[in-house]
């Protein structure tokens, strides 16, 4: 036999065991491919039963073997170890919390794509924080911890709950002398202005979904679903953006702002994002007839003009060429709806009700999905009532008129209280008023129909 034969024999050889260990190694995974399904399967129909006990040893054969075959496992396990959480207690449920955070660890491995850092270190932060009593956890340890999400994945750092906890513990730390002033008057800005963000993007996709409706086309369901998520959200966030003021409450008021911003005016004087927040705060806290409001706004006027200067500088002059410079620089419709609520305010606060509610109507043109300035006519319409009527039946009259504005602004409880204050059905019935229109005067200018009895 020749070497040449000789070669192509062992040649032929090898390629027949590759061949062999190849379709061996298919098998394999095949069998290994149908166990994940299997386990799957199980475990899923399980946890839709909420049989979560039967639930585990599925999931634990699945994430020790088929840790990346899909990411629903992750969604299942999540379920399964919230109620094993929730139903537990000492010992037993600290190793359930760990389990859950190391399950999120092999998602985030597997996943990674599937699986934002900041939305599920989130997740373990708001997990520890539930439980800080039972984990051992100081103010210092929680505020870190969101600290450190906010500071490495801000963009998906979206959790309501979580900004909110995040400055609430600032706060505690300011309180405990452990944070300075600037320190949590800059977290705060940090933190409203992330809330701000979001707002923006819900609302813009919010906003996308109403106009095709108000086109007359119908949503799919898929669209239904996201719809009901960002009104949610937007909701979500409303409540979070007022907890967040509430927390800083008194601490930001005049006499401790304007000591902090005449000390480190020199040293921030061009720096227009620190000009930008002073001169915020400043307004915000009912400030603005200091010197100190007056000088910032202006310096921040002289680096960097912006529909916010000018309209500062508005309500410093009275000028109305700086109420129209204001306007005309706001070109984006989320921050022209700010600037308009701004504007309403302030013509609230001035009993200016007329005015008021026309610029809280253009908040609503520029950004549909803000309903909240509906809340505002109605308080109007509500602290109006008595100067708005002939006779004490038309000046009641009224709160229909603020209720159905609350109705709009999505409170049925202030609803349900405006038209407590309304003429009752006996009032209605003497006075023969069932189904009539009523002409409301003075600035409200509106009609109502009185409700049939």
């Amino acid at each position: 036999m020749t070497n040449r034969v000789k070669f192509n024999i062992m040649k032929t050889n090898i390629t027949l065991l590759i061949a062999f260990l190849f379709l061996g190694t298919s098998i394999g995974f095949a069998q290994d491919t149908e166990e994940c399904r299997t386990n799957l399967s199980i475990m899923s129909e399980y946890v839709k039963a909420k049989n979560f006990d039967a639930a585990y040893a599925p999931y634990k054969s699945l994430v020790a073997t088929c840790p990346k075959y899909n990411s629903g496992l992750y969604k299942y396990g999540e379920d399964m170890f919230k109620h094993f959480i929730k139903n537990a207690t000492g010992d037993k449920k600290v190793g359930y919390i760990n389990e859950l955070i190391a399950m999120w660890d092999t998602r985030a491995l597997n996943f990674a794509s599937k699986t934002p850092k900041g939305k599920y270190d989130a997740k373990k932060a708001e997990l520890r924080y539930d439980n800080r009593e039972l984990l051992g956890l100081n103010d210092t340890m929680i505020y870190n911890e969101f600290d450190a999400i906010f500071k490495s994945d801000l963009k998906n750092f979206k959790s309501p709950k979580g900004l909110y906890v995040y400055f609430k513990y600032m706060v505690k730390l300011f309180d405990a002398k452990q944070k300075t002033a600037q320190e949590l008057f800059d977290k705060y800005d940090d933190v409203v202005g992330k809330l701000e963000t979001e707002v923006e993007k819900n609302s813009a996709e919010l906003n996308k979904l109403t106009a095709k409706e108000a086109s007359g086309a119908t949503l799919t369901k898929k669209e239904k679903r996201y719809k009901k998520f960002y009104t949610q959200t937007l909701s979500a966030l409303d409540k979070i953006s007022g907890s967040v003021d509430s927390e800083i409450g008194g601490r930001a008021n005049c006499e401790t702002l304007i000591p902090l911003y005449q000390k480190d005016y020199d040293a921030n004087k061009n720096n227009a994002q620190w000009l930008q927040r002073a001169m915020n705060k400043l307004h915000a806290k009912g400030c603005k007839d200091d010197p100190m409001f007056v000088k910032v706004v202006k310096q921040k006027n002289t680096i960097e003009p912006d529909a916010d200067t000018a309209y500062y500088l508005y309500l410093i002059t009275g000028e109305q060429k700086y109420f129209d410079q204001s306007l005309s620089l706001q070109t984006d419709p989320f921050k022209k709806a700010k600037l308009y609520k701004k504007i309403a305010g302030g013509f609230k606060s001035k009993g200016k009700y007329g005015k008021a509610r026309q610029y809280y109507m253009k908040v609503m043109e520029m950004n549909p999905s803000d309903r909240s300035p509906y809340l505002q006519i109605a308080d109007m319409y509500g602290k109006s009532a008595k100067n708005c009527g002939g006779d004490n039946f038309s000046q009641r009259a009224v709160f229909w008129l603020a209720a159905q504005a609350a109705e709009k602004g999505g409170s049925s409880k202030a609803a349900k209280s405006y038209r407590g204050l309304a003429p009752t059905k006996t009032e209605i019935f003497n006075k023969n008023m069932s189904g009539k229109t009523i002409k409301v005067g003075c600035w409200i200018q509106r009609s109502v129909t009185v409700p049939n009895v």
